[in-house]
């Protein structure tokens, strides 16, 4: 193994788990660079401009604002040095099937005014979970997230097992949902961020009831010129700190010898180094650039897992605005459960028949992110990953959703369009090296979270590591910059 105050260090994979990791290690005196095989850097958090508009191509949501500050804290920084802020009032706006339409609130007293009209002591209900919801938060906060599991020893530690079954690790969100709500309102609104995260409510550990916490205490924000913004921040940290980015540069190979990686090989050339961080694709990082002998986990192991859906992505600009959107819009579907199955069903992927959606509309509060006058649309429908994906299918999807959207909020939208672009399970796998596209990574089931995920250092290679979505803790910017903190702190452990 390498000692020393200066390692070279390379890093495969712009996203914000590449991005974190680079501007944490160039911090304590590494030398490193970054390869990005795109032309921009923030991975699927990347932006799309077309005539004036701006999109973010990816995540959308700013939650969790205790982790980004304290991710911007090891640089004595804080994120209002970099952007402005804005909690969304309301957090969300909901359009349910049978035509009710009802906004969630910054303001938590409104929320339980809204629970009563749900059920009977709705509001009492809800205080009640979100009390439930805080102590998991904290314990996971504190005892869980930010630690690395090698073992089950690592994961059964002694504030875990002090926090015992506060943490409902072995049982579903929705049986919790259910048991404590009769209405299908309140319980859609628990459980929705889980599907929109890549999840099913019934295969999700009720552990996951942090969520709520996480929405209706810590609230929803967003920035300044958007998700970009922050991707943009961490990126000029690491530039400070002296990270090299080059982009366009796909890696073709880490050539491994002796148990060590050598050489990092792109469609430029290769790179000796010292060390590997890995933001790319895990399935594809260790199927594609690594010689079989050199895997940790071989093609049976991702064929058992449990993917994440894809997703189905309209960025629309038009030139009018809609009064019926909020800057976050869900529209859920009647058949919630059955929804869920097509999106699951890994045996017969096939396109949703009245799927639920998510339109984002970020010049609601970001108004420079469209033309005077305009709007920027993000439409989102999760799809089953490994779904066919044809040009003919995603121009009768689109004219299929954009039917609904226009019939519930009671205006033209298609004759507007002024600029229109979409990115669908193919573009993911083109863009991404996504294994069958998905738009995320693995499903948090119990039996794929925390010392259950793919490890962040590599059993074969010595000087591997891997960081991002796929590695504890999981899915979400958040959880992206916690995974590149673990493995930062375990590079500073050995070098």
């Amino acid at each position: 193994m390498i000692k020393g105050d200066h390692v070279k260090i390379s890093i495969i994979g712009a996203g914000f788990g590449g991005l974190a990791a680079a501007a944490l290690l160039a911090d304590m005196g590494h030398d490193v660079t970054v390869f990005e095989k795109n032309d921009q850097v923030g991975g699927r958090a990347r932006m799309h401009k077309d005539k004036g508009f701006q999109f973010d191509m990816g995540p959308s949501w700013y939650l969790m604002p205790d982790v980004f500050e304290e991710f911007y804290e090891n640089f004595d920084r804080k994120p209002e040095d970099f952007f402005e802020l804005t909690r969304l009032d309301p957090s969300y706006r909901i359009f349910f099937s049978d035509e009710r339409i009802l906004d969630v609130h910054a303001d938590l007293e409104k929320n339980y005014d809204l629970f009563d009209t749900f059920e009977e002591n709705g509001g009492e209900k809800l205080e009640k979970y979100l009390e439930e919801a805080k102590k998991k938060y904290d314990l996971s906060m504190d005892g869980m997230i930010y630690e690395d599991y090698d073992s089950i020893f690592d994961f059964f530690n002694l504030k875990l097992l002090r926090g015992g079954s506060k943490l409902d690790v072995f049982r579903n969100l929705d049986s919790l949902v259910t048991k404590r709500f009769d209405s299908e309102e309140a319980r859609k609104i628990l459980e929705y961020s889980i599907g929109f995260l890549g999840g099913s409510p019934k295969i999700t550990p009720a552990i996951y009831q942090l969520m709520s916490y996480v929405d209706f205490i810590k609230g929803v924000w967003f920035p300044d010129g958007g998700i970009k913004a922050v991707v943009d921040s961490i990126k000029e940290i690491g530039e400070e700190k002296g990270v090299e980015f080059k982009m366009n540069h796909e890696v073709e190979k880490i050539q491994v010898e002796d148990g060590s990686a050598k050489v990092v090989k792109t469609n430029h050339g290769g790179y000796y180094t010292d060390l590997v961080v890995v933001n790319a694709d895990y399935p594809h990082s260790e199927l594609e650039l690594l010689d079989k002998e050199h895997r940790t986990y071989d093609k049976k192991f991702w064929k058992k897992k449990d993917f994440a859906p894809s997703a189905f992505v309209a960025y629309v600009g038009i030139d009018k605005q809609i009064d019926e959107l909020e800057h976050h819009t869900l529209f859920l579907d009647k058949d919630w459960g059955e929804n869920f199955d097509e999106i699951f069903d890994s045996e017969n992927p096939r396109w949703p028949k009245d799927p639920s959606y998510y339109v984002n509309v970020p010049s609601k509060t970001v108004p420079k992110m469209a033309p005077e006058g305009s709007e920027t649309l993000f439409i989102l429908v999760p799809l089953a990953p490994g779904l066919e994906d044809t040009e003919e299918d995603r121009e009768r999807f689109y004219n299929k959703i954009m039917s609904d959207l226009e019939e519930k909020v009671g205006e033209d939208i298609r004759e507007h369009e002024v600029t229109k672009r979409i990115f669908a399970v193919n573009d993911f796998r083109e863009d991404y090296n996504a294994y069958k596209g998905t738009a995320l990574s693995l499903v948090h089931t119990l039996r794929q979270t925390a010392l259950w995920r793919p490890r962040h250092k590599s059993k074969k290679v010595d000087n591997l590591y891997y960081t991002g979505q796929y590695t504890h803790p999981g899915i979400g910017v958040p959880m992206t910059l916690i995974s590149a903190q673990i493995v930062a702190n375990n590079i500073k452990e050995n070098y």
